[in-house]
């Protein structure tokens, strides 16, 4: 029988600048979203391969991570955040004042209140989903790290889950959170932990 497959996704500690929609601009990471990413894999690494983002947030903490434990990396664009469009590094509270009728509403319908210039939903479930299955494809039978963000983390649970993009931002993600999958030959994947602690 062949063995199963699991991939854990962790999202990126918090940035440079604190809470914002940053989307795909690429702030790194604040001294303590470094700590809060060792934190969240200790001192373990029970992965055979890191894939990530290529937003710095992401890729300089996977390269750390990877040289720290001589780990195979491999940098995937598809894994990128969703593009904000014109909400781009603005902070929340900007926001509230700036767009008071699209801002509130884009989380829970943002098939028709997402930012001008913005990646459609559709779009962006659709590269993350053809990105998780070339990594099941490449590494099948292993286990391997995902440093990601949290977009990428609910389109993977839409992909798993069969939820409608509709209901994209309905799911938390908080930083240095792992959500795992797992996938099995002839059947489905299926998700087996949600922002949770590393197990």
């Amino acid at each position: 029988m062949e063995p199963s497959t699991f991939v854990d996704f962790i999202r990126h500690g918090e940035p440079v600048g604190g809470k914002r929609i940053r989307g795909q601009s690429d702030d790194p990471l604040s001294e303590r979203g470094w700590r809060q990413m060792w934190q969240a894999v200790g001192e373990a690494a029970p992965w055979q391969d890191v894939v990530s983002s290529p937003l710095s947030r992401c890729a300089d903490f996977a390269r750390a991570l990877a040289a720290q434990h001589g780990l195979p990396l491999q940098v995937e664009p598809r894994f990128k955040e969703i593009g904000f469009g014109a909400w781009e590094g603005v902070s929340h509270a900007d926001l509230a004042l700036r767009e008071p009728e699209r801002y509130p509403r884009f989380r829970d319908d943002p098939l028709r209140y997402m930012p001008p210039g913005a990646e459609p939903v559709p779009d962006f479930i659709s590269r993350v989903a053809a990105a998780w299955r070339d990594v099941l494809e490449a590494y099948a039978g292993r286990r391997v790290l995902v440093v990601c963000h949290a977009g990428v983390i609910r389109a993977m649970l839409a992909t798993v889950l069969g939820l409608a993009p509709e209901n994209l931002f309905r799911a938390q993600v908080e930083y240095a959170s792992i959500t795992r999958f797992e996938a099995a030959a002839r059947r489905a994947p299926s998700l087996i932990s949600h922002a949770a602690a590393l197990i």
